[in-house]
């Protein structure tokens, strides 16, 4: 069976996705990825996994590449004509979805998150809806990984069909294996993992640092992210004034999390953040706004703490509770953690629900084999 993965970057394709992947290619199927050309493609390469370069401009607005790019997928889709179609975020999704349509394939699509096109609203976001309705009309199944974004779809009738509620992208507990608390030594390390953008709650990090570091000057804050929007400077200042550390983008964030006390996301939306479903798996309590895709990730209280969104006085509060818990108390809350995401976000759940889907779409087209498409 040939399958085509559609999606935006290799980051994300190989961090969250890589052993259902594995698994698709152990089981004997041609698997195709479709992306920009970055530094992931070689790893998802060696996977097993047949590269096709596809430019993609992430955050881009302009309707004429937007067009080309539908034109790039029809071409591809009846190029490799797949047995079925994966897409991931936002554009993959529309326009792979509209291609797939087009060309009578079938296709899963994954929302990962509504994004800010979605978030804010006005003519963007009419634009946006609209294009949702075309590219996930006919998928065999629509995935999302959280309850509100799947009935916000339902309610603006963007999708009728078959949906499915998974956990997130799951996580590797392996990979994100439980690791001992840090020992107390007269500092606590905070950590924020993500792109650095307004959308991710950074503007409100930055000045409940400053307030923290002015009352507990022995907390540290570490950041981890590229830059997506320019903060560089603002960070370079922070940096002088030993309020923050930035360093940037990094292939491995378990050896930052593993030398944390907790981690901190502010985010204004999220699908299911990855981020603190890593955290909380390698035992470390998660700080988070109270947004869905951050919310199903802890029990408040018990194994992290939530806060308002874009509320800099309470995320203060947060951080400045959670400082003052018993050293103990800090280390239950990442046990619990644990617990929960064995219990509820084992990745191989995400993975036997799309092999499920698979089969069923597979099974359905079998059904229907007179009306199948011919290459």
């Amino acid at each position: 069976m040939k399958i085509l993965v559609l999606a935006n970057f290799g980051m994300g394709l190989y961090n969250f996705r890589k052993e259902l992947l594995q698994e698709l290619i152990k089981q004997n199927n041609e698997v195709y990825i479709s992306l920009p050309n970055d530094e992931y493609v070689p790893k998802l390469k060696k996977l097993g996994c047949k590269f096709i370069e596809t430019h993609l401009d992430r955050r881009g607005t302009n309707p004429f590449k937007d067009i080309k790019l539908l034109f790039d997928y029809v071409r591809l889709v009846k190029s490799i004509n797949p047995d079925v179609v994966l897409t991931y975020t936002i554009k993959p999704n529309v326009y792979g979805g509209i291609a797939c349509s087009i060309t009578k394939t079938p296709y899963i699509t994954n929302i990962t998150g509504l994004g800010t096109s979605v978030e804010n609203k006005g003519l963007i976001q009419k634009v946006t809806l609209m294009l949702y309705r075309l590219g996930l009309k006919k998928a065999s199944c629509v995935f999302f990984q959280n309850e509100t974004n799947r009935n916000f779809f339902i309610d603006n009738k963007i999708v009728k069909g078959n949906t499915r509620l998974i956990p997130g992208s799951g996580v590797n507990l392996e990979e994100h294996k439980f690791e001992d608390y840090p020992n107390w030594d007269e500092n606590i390390r905070l950590l924020f993992i993500g792109r650095v953008m307004k959308a991710k709650g950074v503007e409100e990090l930055l000045k409940a640092a400053k307030m923290v570091k002015k009352e507990y000057p022995y907390v540290n804050f570490d950041l981890i992210g590229g830059t997506e929007e320019n903060y560089n400077q603002q960070l370079d200042e922070l940096e002088k004034l030993d309020i923050v550390k930035y360093h940037g983008k990094q292939s491995n964030v378990h050896s930052f999390i593993k030398e944390s006390h907790a981690t901190i996301l502010p985010s204004y939306h999220e699908g299911l953040a990855n981020v603190l479903l890593e955290s909380a798996s390698s035992g470390r309590p998660v700080l988070a706004s109270r947004v869905p895709g951050c919310i199903e990730t802890f029990e408040d209280g018990r194994t992290g703490f939530g806060f308002e969104v874009k509320n800099v006085e309470s995320l203060f509060k947060v951080i400045s509770n959670f400082i003052k818990l018993p050293y103990e108390q800090k280390k239950a809350m990442g046990i619990a953690g644990r617990r929960k995401m064995e219990k509820e976000f084992d990745r191989k759940i995400v993975i036997n629900a799309y092999l499920n889907e698979i089969k069923k779409t597979m099974d359905k087209e079998r059904y229907n084999e007179p009306i199948r498409k011919t290459s």
